[in-house]
């Protein structure tokens, strides 16, 4: 093709004439470059920005679907949202250890039964048990034979049947012995024995073989239950069950750290469950000095009474807690916030001229249906709230 064009020009036969028509040839390109239409470049790359969104006006029929809203400064609680997650009372839940070692012989209790204090949850075969009531027998003969012969001596003394030094060691024998059956008593009450069984050992009548018995510390709801039949317990060490008190429980909220500023202890707070829309009333009683390693939130306990049992331990929940401080600020209906093709928020805001513009804002906390906007409008300003989808519509024609 370049050959056809050099040959194509006048001279181009000729040394001199070669010469000219390659200059020639360069400034047709040139030329060429430069006529519209054959440029290399397109004309999204003419484009340096997106134009600004023209402002909308409505007829008089259209204005009809919309409603208008003047944004005025008010005094607010703010509230906060959150999830949580329920747990026992710690204060009203314990963990039954082993109080003697030996094998489960029977499970009394299953996992959301009822029980009360002093209520049998699970009977051992245990050694420990045997021992206890064997000591208790014989501390009780050693300190009633160990007494009467300090009364008798004490008799003899006066008589000048036996010293005085004897009579003296009579009676620390005495006392000795008595405090042994006290203890030994007392290691039975601690084993949680049968004070039935006590007062049969106390008036010498024969005890048949019995088993260790685990007892409820406090009245409540099993909520755990750890061990099975024929599982070795160790004294002290096992787990056994987990009783709690459930009329009351902790929910734990996690709190964003922008949120955390607007929440104190002693904030009322509604916990939902999300059955049957039931929502039950709570108090902010502790707010954590660390930061979930896993969720960067912080934990703010909330006490919730839960008297008909409807919350459960790890059950999800969502938690609105409302400061008891007020706060002022602009508020404007959730209705009216649009976000645009880069999700920044916006509103449709009223021009003087009637027509109505696009005005970005920053939305900051939500109180019921309501955002507080810090920037991006001010008070008297008005801003469409029922119908700004309808405007934004009109806007993209």
């Amino acid at each position: 093709m370049k050959n056809r064009l050099l040959y194509a020009m006048p001279g181009a036969g000729r040394r001199g004439g070669w010469l000219r028509s390659v200059a020639a040839a360069g400034a047709l390109l040139a030329a060429l470059a430069l006529t519209p239409g054959c440029s290399g470049k397109t004309d999204n790359d003419a484009q340096t920005a997106t134009p600004k969104p023209a402002n909308v006006t409505l007829t008089a029929e259209q204005s009809k679907s919309i409603h208008i809203y003047t944004v005025a400064s008010f005094r607010f609680r703010k509230a906060v949202d959150a999830t949580g997650a329920v747990d026992f009372d710690n204060d009203q839940a314990t963990s039954v250890l082993a109080p003697f070692s030996g094998p489960v012989s029977r499970l009394l209790v299953s996992p959301g039964q009822h029980v009360k204090k002093g209520e049998p949850l699970a009977e051992v075969d245990s050694p420990d048990f045997a021992a206890a009531v064997s000591t208790y027998v014989k501390a009780i003969v050693t300190a009633r034979n160990a007494r009467r012969l300090a009364d008798a001596d004490k008799d003899l003394v006066q008589h000048n049947g036996v010293s005085m030094r004897e009579a003296e060691q009579a009676q620390t024998d005495a006392a000795n012995a008595e405090a042994d059956r006290d203890a030994a008593r007392q290691a039975l009450v601690s084993l949680d024995v049968d004070p039935q069984v006590i007062r049969d050992i106390e008036a010498g009548r024969t005890v048949q073989r019995i088993e260790g018995i685990i007892r409820s510390p406090i009245t409540g709801t099993v909520a755990e239950k750890l061990i099975t039949p024929g599982q070795l317990l160790q004294a002290g060490t096992t787990p056994c069950f987990t009783v709690a008190d459930l009329s009351r429980v902790w929910v734990m909220a996690q709190i964003s750290a922008s949120d955390l500023a607007s929440v104190s202890v002693g904030d009322p707070a509604q916990v939902e469950t999300g059955i049957a829309s039931t929502s039950l009333d709570g108090t902010v009683d502790n707010i954590s000095a660390l930061v979930d390693p896993d969720t960067r939130a912080v934990i703010a306990r909330v006490v919730v009474e839960n008297p008909k049992g409807l919350l459960k331990k790890q059950m999800y929940v969502h938690v609105r807690i409302r400061a008891r401080q007020p706060s002022s600020g602009l508020l404007v209906p959730v209705s009216a916030i649009l976000r645009d093709d880069e999700n920044l928020p916006f509103v449709y805001a009223v021009q003087p001229d009637g027509s109505f513009a696009r005005q970005h804002v920053t939305l900051g906390s939500r109180t019921g249906d309501q955002y507080v906007i810090p920037e991006g409008v001010k008070s008297g300003d008005r801003v469409v709230v029922d119908g700004a989808i309808f405007v934004q519509f009109m806007q993209s024609q």
